[in-house]
């Protein structure tokens, strides 16, 4: 026997008594203070693929077996899961002391956004931040950001090579990554940054995203091509940034009521201002929170439209009942005269998510109310609210798309205590099974822009074009888990062509 065929056979060995004992932990020694453990073969590997294939269907797998707390191995660590309106309490609302969400997310999140922002901060100074943000969510600023966005949405379906002629065939995931980069730059950063939208830009931003890719939550500093292409994406971002702000403070007397602008003047509680450095990290962390929901979620619509056309024929006659031939343009408070639009957005928000788990670090022993369970300092917690949201008990016939159900759904989403984390007054409570903007301190503070830039975009697409199937393909694409923040597979081709050629 050569030393070769030997050495595979020490390794086989070793490998099967490895998952022998594995399995014999699990069946023998389980501590019952601690929630049930998903049975895996595999030590390190755990469920991490089932998971990773489909978070959905295998948290629905393992609440059937298991019941709504349970723990699964996600590439060596131990995650304990808990469903429902109760989990989503119990995590979401936990204790800063007890749970953190900065531990779990900074090794992927600090390389993209940059250091001493977001997750790679106390959560005082973050709460601060959101609190300098808020500048361009208020009231007015989204009545400044309506025609802005219409006027990028209609730009781009007068240029882009992807909506020229009468009609035509689009990958619509791609269409939409590309202008909802555009309208939240305008909205959001400024027309400074917005003319620095070129395709250099686009490719950057390709880049920096790459660096979500799943494997950087347990490797964000290994040396692979994607991450290679991130820092160098990053930091040519940054002198971008850094190159407009140095030059507004050469200007003194160039006064811009954008972002870039009212950070500049924004000081911390202890007196600081925010550094430069900074301000380019929140600024690229704007550009891609605005980005990353809206592109998703607009993608999906305008796929569940082309599935359903007379859907897009109930949109476009409720504009043309509603607001006529918005002769000037859209405005903010034309948005509510859209209700079947809004409506669109919720479904389509409540099947299919962007963010499909959220985690947090435990720093505390939890014990969990009502349970005989601990979860121990080891674990890290994750909710999951999009499970609520595809239930029938709460959503009858859960799994169908269907934008009149909302009609008579009673919104349970924005009662409980108000609270302020710093950053303004939000509703404490987690009750609803609809939270598809997160919850307690977390809680995305971009909902608002979110809702206005999906509706007008959506609204000027309608109003312009007609989508549908290509193929005799029924129904929508597949969800590609790949990412971070999932989405439909790719290429998401549909066919178009205008109303008006």
């Amino acid at each position: 026997m050569s030393f070769l065929t030997l050495s595979c056979a020490y390794v086989s060995i070793a490998l099967l008594v490895v998952i022998v004992l594995n399995v014999l932990r699990q069946l023998v020694f389980h501590n019952k203070s601690e929630p049930p453990v998903v049975f895996h073969w595999i030590p390190f590997l755990g469920s991490t693929i089932s998971y990773g294939i489909d978070p959905y269907t295998f948290f629905d797998s393992c609440r059937q077996k298991y019941g709504d707390i349970f723990t699964f191995i996600l590439l060596g660590q131990k995650t304990t899961v808990y469903l429902g309106v109760q989990g989503n309490e119990f995590i979401l609302n936990g204790k800063i002391k007890d749970v953190n969400a900065e531990e779990v997310y900074s090794p992927l999140t600090t390389p993209v956004f940059g250091s001493d922002v977001v997750y790679d901060c106390p959560n005082a100074k973050l709460m601060e931040q959101k609190k300098f943000i808020k500048y361009g969510l208020t009231q007015a600023a989204l009545e400044s950001h309506v025609p802005l966005i219409e006027k990028e949405v209609l730009q781009y379906l007068d240029t882009s090579p992807k909506f020229q002629g009468p009609s035509g065939v689009v990958d619509i995931s791609a269409a939409m990554a590309e202008i909802t980069i555009f309208t939240a730059g305008r909205a959001l950063q400024g027309e400074e940054v917005r003319q620095k939208l070129t395709s250099e830009f686009a490719d950057l931003y390709h880049d920096l995203d790459k660096g979500f890719s799943p494997i950087n939550f347990m490797l964000p500093w290994a040396p692979l091509p994607h991450n290679r292409k991130r820092d160098i994406a990053h930091a040519r971002m940054r002198t971008i940034y850094m190159g407009i702000i140095n030059e507004r403070r050469k200007d003194h007397n160039q006064e811009t009521s954008d972002m870039i602008w009212n950070l500049m003047q924004s000081t911390y509680k202890d007196g600081r201002p925010v550094p430069d450095k900074e301000i380019a990290h929140i600024m690229i962390t704007l550009l891609m929170a605005g980005q990353h929901s809206s592109s998703s979620i607009s993608a999906w619509i305008l796929l569940r439209l082309a599935s359903e056309p007379n859907m897009i024929e109930e949109l476009y006659q409720e504009q043309v009942t509603n607001l006529g031939t918005v002769e000037g343009g859209l405005q903010y408070k034309d948005l509510d005269r859209l209700p079947l639009h809004q409506n669109v957005i919720k479904e389509t928000l409540r099947l299919h998510s962007s963010i499909h788990s959220i985690m947090r670090k435990v720093k505390n022993p939890l014990p969990v109310p009502g349970t005989p369970y601990v979860v121990p300092t080891s674990h890290v917690l994750l909710a999951s609210p999009v499970m609520t949201a595809l239930s029938d008990a709460y959503f009858p016939n859960a799994s169908r798309w269907d934008p009149h159900r909302w009609e008579n759904q009673i919104e349970k989403e924005d009662e409980g205590e108000m609270i302020d984390y710093g950053y303004g007054r939000v509703s404490k409570g987690t009750t609803s099974p609809y939270l598809p903007f997160g919850a307690g301190r977390h809680r995305c503070i971009g909902e608002k822009f979110a809702y206005a830039n999906v509706t007008v975009i959506i609204a000027t697409m309608v109003r312009h074009l007609k989508f549908f199937n290509i193929d005799g393909r029924k129904g929508v694409p597949g969800t590609d888990y790949s990412s971070l923040f999932s989405g439909p597979m790719k290429p998401a081709t549909i066919g178009w062509e205008r109303r008006f050629p």
